[in-house]
């Protein structure tokens, strides 16, 4: 086969110069046609769309052509022409074929049909071979080059914390423990208990829940950094909101307050949702025809928003801002809550309210992204600087349609003594967590930062209602595969 470089199928659907000769390479995705003529549908994963391969078959061996079967691995020369059929500007007339990979088609579990969500999560190994899964996984990429971008662009420093770690950022306990012990052989204390000093690291390690904390001690030097890593959280939860491994983006911010906070996240979000918007257009496309198909049979009350309107929906509106506190009151009042239509209950201050209650604000009262700030102390963590009447925290949490709480966020308390005593209120050892404390007794600063979890972006950039199907492996209870 003559050596010609690859051109990928993207390119290829862009260009005019007709005649010129190319070589495409890409994983089949049908094959039909008669004795005088095939027509190959060839795929990539440079883009949502396939190319259309015309083969003569008088001009090539039989057996050779028998193995070009729906995934199999195939490289054509051929010519660029015009295409005369519906649907693409291009085609091209191959003049030479080799087979890459053979599929054993009878086996292969990837057929010309609707497969569901759940069947393809089994066979992750395939699963970016369908349209759904390309397309998330191009966008994922663009999102994830967007969020470099904007904080390179606003002089953030990005910063990788440590995923092994001894500190609970949130206090909640349900980690991931990191251990190099002898199950079969532990070594104990006198009182019975595990002895620590015997392990790598020479105490209890987990994975991390979030790279915070050690974000704050490069802001309290840096000025702006962020982190963007992956977090573990060892709940057991089997819901469609919930994994045990994910990515958080983190920024720290010195010398910004709760106001700065909410400003950032605004413009973050929006900036993520316009690039999105211009660089994934054929994307979101097919998700949002995916969509419709999906809830054809729904009625129109109970349909989500058209993906790109929904999109362009948050771009261009202001986020509403107001206190937890005037959130609880419209609550209260609403006729959900009156009526019981709440599966919680909204009783007054100090309820945490659930995801139903953050939608109600964002898609029922406001219709507007929201963002809730002065949270009751009680729920929430101990990090969160404390406000005058003693009662509240300088928290925010971004709302989004759809999704709830996409972003949480504060201002840090960075008063020392206030500080340590929120961690003997909540029973956080404030000695194992003295590095810490350490920044608000060597110049300290008033600072602000808020996490984006990354598959909650994706969930909703996407449209996809389960987050396992925005993420390449999910790992969730009782499931580790690939």
């Amino acid at each position: 086969m003559k050596h010609i470089g690859r051109t990928k199928i993207v390119q290829i659907l862009t260009l005019t110069d007709f005649g010129i000769e190319v070589n495409v390479k890409g994983w089949v995705r049908t094959k039909r046609g008669n004795k005088q003529v095939l027509f190959i549908a060839l795929n990539d994963g440079s883009c949502i769309h396939n190319l259309q391969i015309v083969v003569e078959p008088d001009k090539f061996d039989e057996h050779l052509l028998k193995r070009i079967t729906t995934g199999a691995s195939v490289s054509f020369n051929g010519t660029l022409n015009k295409s005369n059929g519906s649907g693409q500007a291009v085609e091209i007339l191959a003049s030479e074929i080799e087979i890459l990979g053979d599929c054993d088609v009878d086996k292969y579990p990837l057929q010309p049909k609707r497969h569901s969500l759940e069947f393809l999560r089994e066979i992750a190994h395939l699963r970016y071979r369908t349209n759904t899964f390309g397309a998330i996984a191009r966008i994922r990429h663009a999102m994830v080059f967007a969020v470099h971008q904007f904080f390179t662009q606003k002089g953030f420093v990005n910063i990788h914390t440590p995923i092994i770690t001894s500190s609970d950022c949130e206090g909640a306990g349900e980690m991931f423990h990191v251990t190099t012990l002898d199950f079969n052989n532990l070594p104990l204390t006198e009182d019975g208990t595990i002895n620590y000093n015997e392990d790598f690291f020479g105490k209890q390690t987990n994975l991390t829940v979030s790279g915070q904390l050690e974000g704050e001690l490069a802001a309290m030097a840096m000025g702006d950094i962020y982190t963007f890593g992956p977090t573990f959280r060892a709940e057991n939860s089997n819901t469609s909101r919930h994994l045990a491994e994910f990515w958080m983006i983190e920024p720290e911010m010195a010398f910004a307050d709760l106001n700065d906070n909410m400003d950032l996240a605004e413009e973050f979000l929006k900036f993520l949702i316009k690039q999105a918007l211009i660089g994934c257009e054929d994307d979101l496309l097919f998700l949002s025809n995916r969509l419709k198909e999906e809830e054809k049979d729904k009625k129109e009350e109970e349909r989500s928003m058209e993906l790109i309107e929904k999109l362009k929906f948050v771009h261009s509106n202001d986020f509403v801002r107001l206190t937890y506190t005037e959130a609880i009151a419209i609550l209260k009042d609403s006729k959900y809550n009156k009526n019981g239509k709440f599966k919680y209950n909204i009783t007054g201050f100090g309820n945490d309210l659930q995801s139903e209650h953050e939608r109600f604000l964002v898609e029922k009262h406001f219709k507007k992204p929201v963002i809730l700030t002065d949270y009751p102390k009680g729920i929430k963590s101990f990090y969160m600087k404390l406000n005058d009447d003693n009662e509240t925290v300088r928290a925010m949490d971004v709302l989004f349609p759809q999704i709830g709480e996409i972003i949480g966020g504060s201002q840090r308390e960075e008063n020392y003594d206030k500080l340590v005593a929120r961690m003997n209120e909540m029973g956080i050892p404030s000695h194992d967590m003295q590095w810490y404390l350490d920044t608000r007794r060597f110049g300290t600063a008033i600072h602000s930062g808020f996490g984006l979890g990354f598959e909650r972006l994706m969930l909703f950039i996407t449209g996809m209602s389960n987050i396992r199907d925005v993420i390449p492996f999910p790992r969730t209870p009782k499931n580790a595969a690939f």
